[in-house]
C-alpha cells in the first residue's frame, strides 16, 4: 500500500526552454526540496516547452492534494511574465480547479535576500577561480 499524497504540495513554476538542458537547475531545486521537506509533494511546471501549470496541478489534484503553492522560479520580477503572465495563469487555473487551493507565493524567487546573497556568493567564487594562481 503506498502513502497518501500530502495535501499541500509546492509547484515550482520557471520559463522553460525547448533544450532539456535548460530545466536542470529546477530539477536540481526540487531534489533538494524534496531532501529538505519528504512529507512536501514537490512539481515542476513551466510556462512553455515543458510541463504546464495546468496540467501538474491536475495530477497534483488528482493524487490527493488540496493546496498547491506555486513559486516562481526567476531571476528577476521585472518582466510582463511575473507583473501579468504569472499571476493571470494562476487565477485561471484556480477557477478550473475551484476545488484546490491555488496559492502564488510572492515574487521571483531570486528577489529572496537569501537568494541574492548566495547569488552574490557564488559570483565570488567564480572571480576567485578565474584569477592567476
Amino acid at each position: 500500500m503506498s502513502a497518501p499524497a500530502p495535501a499541500l504540495a509546492l509547484a515550482l513554476l520557471a520559463h522553460g526552454s525547448p533544450d532539456p538542458d535548460w530545466l536542470r537547475p529546477v530539477e536540481q531545486i526540487a531534489e533538494r526540496l524534496r531532501v529538505l521537506a519528504p512529507a512536501l509533494s514537490i512539481a515542476i511546471a513551466t510556462l512553455e516547452h515543458g510541463p504546464a501549470l495546468a496540467d501538474v496541478i491536475a495530477r497534483l489534484g488528482e493524487s490527493g492534494v488540496r493546496r498547491v503553492v506555486v513559486v516562481p522560479v526567476f531571476l528577476s520580477g521585472g518582466g510582463r511574465h511575473l507583473k501579468r503572465d504569472v499571476p493571470e495563469l494562476v487565477a485561471r487555473v484556480q477557477r478550473e480547479h475551484a476545488s484546490l487551493e491555488i496559492a502564488l507565493a510572492g515574487d521571483a524567487l531570486a528577489t529572496d535576500p537569501d537568494v541574492l546573497d548566495a547569488l552574490a556568493a557564488a559570483a565570488l567564487r567564480r572571480v576567485a577561480l578565474s584569477s592567476p594562481a
